[in-house]
């Protein structure tokens, strides 16, 4: 049974046009899964007290982008961060800009592969409302008194009257006094009732006195009697 040549050529242009299908199809799938948006994430995380922010690329056929990094502030880019250049892999490859964010910052992440992908990650990259570093809380109030204050106390306490060592040996003599009699005052009363031991000396004289003044009047009278006789 022999082929007609028109049906032979038929077949071959059919397979043709069926292979330029299959070689186009494929080479449009080739470039849609070489490199797109999607395969990159933004995250902000905590290197310690620093904070980061990593990029990741997760294309498998490794097409080199350029990925910039802007601090947004109203819409529009405060500052440029950084710019790396990035090559994905199956199992992925990060990336990662050192910036001190603030929480509850907002960042522009730009990503750009030449004749594949222009455009950012969407949504923008917000930060943690908890900053990387905590901020150190002043110390509580304790109820233990400090050295200044312990220091102060003394001072306060001098403040309160207290009896020296004079005031108060000055006063055990005195309540001394006013309970026993002292011995001048006894020798005052035994001068004014007359038991006082020079008391018989004076009587003593006064008696020889009065026997002299005696004599002598006796003998004046005497005298005067006997010249009167004359």
């Amino acid at each position: 049974m022999s082929i007609n040549r028109r049906t032979v050529a038929r077949s071959v242009r059919a397979l043709g046009v069926a292979s330029a299908s299959a070689a186009l199809a494929l080479g449009l799938a080739g470039n849609a899964l070489a490199c797109d948006i999607s395969e990159f994430s933004a995250e902000a995380k905590c290197d310690g007290d620093k904070g980061v922010i990593t990029v990741t690329d997760v294309d498998p056929s490794g097409v080199p982008a350029t990925v910039s990094v802007f601090l947004q502030n109203n819409g529009a880019d405060l500052k440029k961060v950084g710019e790396q250049v990035v090559k994905g892999s199956r199992e992925g490859v990060t990336i990662t800009f050192a910036e001190n964010w603030k929480p509850d910052a907002e960042y522009r992440v730009h990503v750009k592969a030449e004749g594949y992908v222009d455009e950012d990650i969407k949504p923008n990259l917000t930060t943690s409302s908890t900053a990387c570093k905590k901020e150190e809380e002043p110390p509580a109030p304790s109820d233990t008194p400090t050295p200044s204050d312990s220091a102060s106390t003394p001072a306060e306490e001098t403040d309160t009257p207290t009896p020296t060592p004079s005031e108060s040996e000055s006063t055990a003599p005195a309540d001394t006094a006013s309970s026993a009699p002292s011995p001048a005052s006894d020798d005052s009363n035994l001068a004014e009732t007359g038991a006082n031991s020079n008391t018989g000396l004076i009587a003593g004289v006064a008696v020889a006195l009065v026997a002299i003044g005696g004599g002598a009047v006796f003998f004046g009278l005497r005298r005067r009697g006997a010249s009167s006789d004359r």
